[in-house]
């Protein structure tokens, strides 16, 4: 049975002090919300990787936001996924919509990182999504499955198995725009029907799909009453502990 999981990604913010304090007011909220088969996640900047992961206990995992698509070497200010994993992280973000625009990344570079996530015992939270163009002309569910099969799908059965994917409507985040609850179940009922196609019914259903457009404690419980929808990956939401836990609550109505 596939996973309930909210996942927090706090971006490019708070420092040192403003994130262990934010994470333990979560930490302390969260434990009498969450159920015995549901996970919260942070997904933090690297300074804060190495203290939350020793803070979180069993109540929060760690996530990263990025590793490099290589093991080590000469990549002056870039992050490796055994350096992650070595400080207790056990999931990290790739191909936000963030990073595909600003850093440019490529489906190929990263199945490359997912690859290596893999091979270090990361898990991937892999994120998938379209445009306000392409939502608008059409082409988005050929836009979804390209980035499925260019970055997934080269995936064996075992490894896939251990990636959760996230859908990102671009033209969401961070506008306040959101896909209402029927968008968002189509769009996830297409992923799990493209995985099926090329893993099984069986992986398919146990895959989690999380919805990652401006999810808020006002929309969160209709978006996870949707069939195919497993929780989400939360921006600005997730710096405030109480609408972070808010949202985890939701996945209980």
């Amino acid at each position: 049975m596939r996973k309930k999981i909210v996942a927090g990604n706090w971006k490019m913010n708070l420092d040192y002090n403003e994130g262990i304090s934010l994470f333990s007011e979560i930490v302390n909220m969260v434990k009498d919300e969450r159920k015995g088969d549901q996970l919260a996640i942070i997904c933090a900047p690297f300074i804060h990787l190495n203290s939350l992961a020793k803070l979180g206990g069993t109540d929060v995992t760690i996530g990263a936001q990025n590793i490099h698509d290589k093991e080590n070497g000469a990549y002056t200010g870039e992050i490796s996924a055994k350096m992650v994993k070595s400080v207790g992280v056990e999931y990290v973000i790739l191909g936000h919509s963030e990073r595909r625009q600003y850093q440019a990344e490529s489906d190929e570079l990263l199945a490359a990182k997912t690859k290596i996530a893999l091979a270090n015992n990361l898990k991937p939270i892999f994120c998938i999504g379209e445009t306000l163009d392409e939502r608008n002309n059409g082409s988005y569910y050929e836009v979804l499955k390209k980035q499925l099969v260019e970055g997934l799908f080269s995936l064996t059965e075992d490894d896939f198995r251990k990636v959760v994917i996230a859908y990102e409507p671009v033209w969401a985040i961070g506008t306040g725009l959101t896909a209402s609850p029927e968008q968002a179940q189509d769009i996830h009922a297409f992923i799990r029907s493209e995985i099926e196609a090329n893993y099984g019914f069986n992986v398919a259903d146990d895959t989690t799909i999380l919805y990652g457009g401006s999810c808020n404690p006002g929309n969160a419980a209709s978006l996870f009453a949707q069939k195919d929808i497993d929780g989400g990956l939360i921006g600005g939401a997730s710096l405030k502990s109480r609408d972070f836990t808010d949202i985890i609550k939701a996945l209980n109505s």
